[in-house]
């Protein structure tokens, strides 16, 4: 007679082959978990590379290469972040599927500095790959749907056929070319920006239906901000160490770290810890809205490693101070969305129509003092005051409507 397995054994089982958490399975006081922050780690490798190539090639080719890569980046971290917020468990098989990925990731951080050129083929192999180990945990979703919760099919169904395509797509780009190759990844990239946000607005079965806001949520997507706002600080110590740290470098270089300070204080104070509003359309536009924040926040970074590197010209080389400022006004305008979608921005509305049309005034004169370029170190003190000057209107606003919120995350 075979013997039966111990308790032991079948918890562990139970602990190892959990299958993923179903759709409605909402752990409203959920944290953002060690794993989670783990995982993010990877990323810094990835972002760091494309950080690192842009500052490099500042020009406009170079942008437009750096953006269509971030763009791939950003969605492959939100595929697998989103993935563990709704779908993940405190268990060994979320364990071993996250750092599945992280091998993944480590891998096609290598790739990553030249994927718009001499290495793309390895990227998109790569890169597939992590499409596929995606598309079969969906699948998994998928499954469960089938069973349990009839009413997501439709929203997992094209979801896991968008993958299936995708993953197809992207390994195909690994015979193309460098510059067809790079078109391909561009449609790619804003393919899904178009389904996410189309998935958003449907009324029955959407994105609406299957992510409910979460504290989670929200803080998982700023871990996000903050992984990118550390490009900044990288570009300032890597423009101090390549550039002769005298006094005048070493005030430009402190100049342009408070332009990192004041993106985090904008983001954290303004939009972030804040919900985004549950309807129809709005869950979606706040996520996507992440994208170009990221994207600006981490362009930045590569502008002032060569702002810091020309602390003594008499003027800001152009292509540097059209990077550096048009990425503090797309950030700025990014944040636009972000309000607009947040819970708070009915709620306090007479508050943030007013900090809106502000951080728009705010990107414009950025954009203009861009144009005029001129020293490097008055360049970064002009925008420091832009981000200093809508930073106190918003506190002003906030304060005078009860919603300023103190390290606590506590209004007062």
């Amino acid at each position: 007679m075979a013997s039966q397995p111990s308790p032991g054994k079948l918890q562990f089982k139970r602990w190892l082959f959990a299958p993923p958490r179903p759709h409605g399975a909402v752990i409203k006081d959920r944290t953002v978990s060690n794993l989670e922050l783990f995982y993010d780690l990877v990323y810094v490798a990835v972002i760091g590379a494309l950080s690192t190539q842009l500052a490099s090639d500042i020009s406009v080719r170079g942008f437009i290469e750096f953006g269509v890569v971030f763009g791939m980046v950003w969605f492959a971290w939100f595929n697998g972040s989103l993935y563990v917020e709704l779908h993940g468990r405190e268990d060994g098989r979320t364990r071993l599927v996250v750092f599945l990925q992280m091998g993944i990731l480590a891998l096609l951080a290598v790739f990553t500095t030249k994927a718009a050129d001499s290495t793309g083929s390895q990227f998109a192999i790569v890169y597939a790959a992590f499409l596929a180990v995606m598309t079969w945990q969906w699948w998994r979703v998928r499954e469960l749907d089938r069973r349990d919760r009839p009413e997501y099919l439709s929203i997992t169904f094209y979801y896991v056929v968008a993958m299936v395509i995708s993953t197809v797509v992207v390994a195909a780009t690994a015979v193309l070319p460098p510059d067809p190759r790079l078109v391909v990844w561009a449609v790619f990239a804003i393919a899904w920006v178009i389904h996410i946000e189309i998935a958003g607005r449907v009324r029955t079965g959407g994105i609406s239906s299957a992510i409910l806001p979460t504290e989670s949520l929200v803080e998982r997507f700023g871990l996000f901000v903050i992984i990118v706002l550390g490009e900044v600080i990288l570009g300032v110590v890597t423009g101090l160490s390549a550039a002769e740290p005298d006094a005048l470098t070493i005030v430009t270089g402190m100049l342009a770290l408070v332009i990192g300070l004041g993106l985090w204080w904008l983001y954290f104070d303004l939009v972030g810890r804040r919900l985004p509003r549950s309807s129809r359309g709005s869950i979606a536009a706040w996520m996507l809205s992440h994208l170009p924040i990221t994207l600006a926040i981490t362009a930045a970074g590569a502008a002032i490693v060569s702002l810091v590197e020309h602390a003594h010209d008499p003027v800001t080389p152009a292509a540097t101070a059209w990077l550096l400022s048009g990425s503090v006004a797309l950030g700025l305008l990014a944040l636009v969305l972000t309000a607009r979608s947040l819970d708070d921005a009915v709620r306090l509305a007479s508050v943030y129509r007013p900090l809106t049309a502000a951080l728009a005034l705010g990107a414009a004169v950025a954009v203009l003092a861009g144009w005029v370029a001129p020293a490097p170190w008055l360049l970064a003190l002009l925008l420091v005051a832009i981000l200093s000057a809508l930073w106190f209107f918003a506190v002003a606003w906030l304060i005078g409507a009860g919603a300023w919120r103190d390290g606590t995350g506590v209004p007062r």
